[in-house]
């Protein structure tokens, strides 16, 4: 039973992994944009959540959906106004600018918030375990498998089936023929922007329970968002995801049956991975 839990809880890990990194694989897989202020957004997500819920009492399947929408107004306010001029900077200087922006909110919400960590009170019902088909697993690990999963279903169906992924993908392929073709490539950025920075809030307030919210939270978790991302490759949604059920499996025992080397199973992973497949597990693979 101990290997199945450690399965059930690392799969639990790994989705929430991917809808916090989701975002990041957009921007960056779809957009070409290296956006490392991706962590400080999910923050946002999950602070409004926390206040919502720990200081006016709304529920907490309310407050969830309110931080999806705090982060992507956030994301597409400062998308017009700061992102939109670096889209075609180096990515270097993406890099620079956005360390700057995680810095920054690291500093304004230590600020407001204070340093020490916050939790969202849970509603009862999802408190404690239940017995499924003889496993007792966390109720609040099950509903985030449950809700991470259907949100992992919609990201992809937006994304492969609907007029909006096509005008992404012509738009982020060539935007002056995307543009002659009458689609607004700055409205569609911006539009696929918000939504990446909605999908890393709702991924802020999930997480705060199991990893913690405070205001370095953007500091600890970037280089996770960004192993998803390279060992996922950043060509699909597919990759990302299978990218990160394999870290959060990964993690889960390797803190479990060798606690003392911490973080060094997934990193261990991600050499390994990106050794065999250097374009990541699903990259495109570079031809002559």
């Amino acid at each position: 039973m101990t290997l199945l839990t450690i399965l059930f809880d690392g799969v639990a890990y790994g989705m929430l992994l991917f809808v916090l990194a989701s975002g990041l694989a957009v921007t960056l897989g779809l957009m070409n944009f290296v956006n490392l202020a991706h962590g400080a957004f999910a923050m946002a997500g999950g602070y409004a959540c926390a206040i919502l819920v720990n200081r006016m009492g709304w529920p907490f399947f309310a407050a969830l959906p309110m931080a999806f929408i705090v982060s992507a107004l956030i994301g597409a306010v400062m998308e017009r106004s700061l992102y939109r001029h670096l889209y075609h900077r180096s990515h270097l200087d993406q890099v620079l600018f956005t360390i700057g922006l995680v810095f920054m909110a690291v500093t304004a919400m230590d600020y407001v918030m204070g340093s020490s960590q916050t939790f969202i009170k849970l509603p009862d019902y999802l408190q404690g375990q239940i017995d499924l088909f003889g496993l007792n697993v966390g109720r609040y690990r099950l509903m985030i498998i449950m809700i991470c999963g259907l949100l992992t279903l919609a990201l992809q169906m937006i994304l492969s089936k609907t007029r909006f992924g096509s005008r992404l993908r012509a738009a982020v392929d060539d935007p002056r023929a995307a543009s002659g073709l009458g689609i607004n490539v700055p409205q569609v950025f911006a539009l696929t922007f918000a939504f990446g920075c909605g999908l890393a809030g709702m991924g802020g307030a999930l997480g705060a329970e199991i990893l913690g919210l405070d205001p370095y939270f953007p500091l600890k978790f970037m280089i996770y968002f960004l192993i998803v991302v390279t060992v996922g490759g950043s060509s699909s949604i597919t990759g990302p995801f299978m990218a990160s059920l394999l870290l959060g499996i990964g993690d889960v025992a390797g803190k479990y049956y060798v606690p003392k080397l911490g973080a060094f199973v997934i990193y261990t992973l991600m050499i390994v991975i990106l050794l065999w497949r250097p374009n990541g597990l699903f990259g495109r693979t570079a031809t002559r």
